[in-house]
């Protein structure tokens, strides 16, 4: 009896802020998948899902390591007709809205290289992402200022999400340059620790040729 008197007299603009802060919390994005994956020189790699008709989905990929950071990909609908195709792209952004429903074949191709292994990204996000707050696209009444808050909240976590997603890639590739720069240096260092000795040992069998006593062939002296 105490809680729900409590409750009942809780302020209605309250009741619905923390409604509404429930719902941000339960369902913050579109159902997707996030995949980092290897795709070795001369290879290609193709991932398939299955979709219901007039349902959006957006494939964002980028090459991490490898070569140019280039590659090829392509979507396919569910009658293998072609609806996006780039070549030796870093990176790229495809929305598409499905117009018939069936298994979607998204690919990634490495054939062009024979020698640049490739990591890449990609973020496959299908479905319209839900309406913050309950019945917001038919709302007549102006947002209260909890609500509003919640709108800003999830508008800044969306945009922290992509942020850290962007930054966590940067990372990556940056990781990667660094890592192949310390083996080309340290390659560089032995060459150049091998030519020292070489020139050294060079140098002391030059000059000692300089100091050899040269003695007289024997027919030299009889005569």
């Amino acid at each position: 009896g105490q809680e729900r008197g409590r409750s009942s007299g809780m302020p209605a603009g309250m009741r619905a802020g923390m409604r509404a802060l429930a719902v941000l919390l339960c369902a913050l994005r579109a159902g997707g998948t996030e995949l980092t994956f290897e795709l070795p020189d001369s290879a290609k790699q193709c991932f398939h899902q299955e979709l219901e008709r007039g349902l959006k989905f957006t494939l964002d990929y980028q090459v991490i390591t490898g070569g140019h950071y280039d590659v090829d990909c392509y979507v396919e609908d569910p009658n293998g007709r072609t609806i996006y195709k780039e070549t030796k792209k870093q990176y790229d952004s495809f929305p598409h809205r499905t117009e018939v429903k069936g298994v979607y074949t998204f690919c990634f191709s490495n054939e062009f290289s024979t020698f640049s292994h490739k990591t890449v990204y990609f973020d496959f996000q299908v479905g319209d992402e839900p309406p913050i707050l309950p019945d917001m696209s038919n709302r007549v009444t102006a947002l209260t200022q909890m609500e509003s808050a919640c709108v800003t909240i999830h508008e800044a976590l969306n945009t922290v999400i992509d942020s850290q997603t962007h930054y966590r890639l940067r990372e990556a590739q940056d990781r990667s340059r660094a890592e192949d720069l310390n083996g080309r240096v340290s390659y560089w260092s032995v060459g150049e620790t091998l030519i020292l000795f070489v020139v050294s040992i060079g140098q002391v069998m030059l000059l000692k040729s300089f100091f050899t006593e040269k003695r007289p062939s024997s027919s030299g002296a009889s005569t």
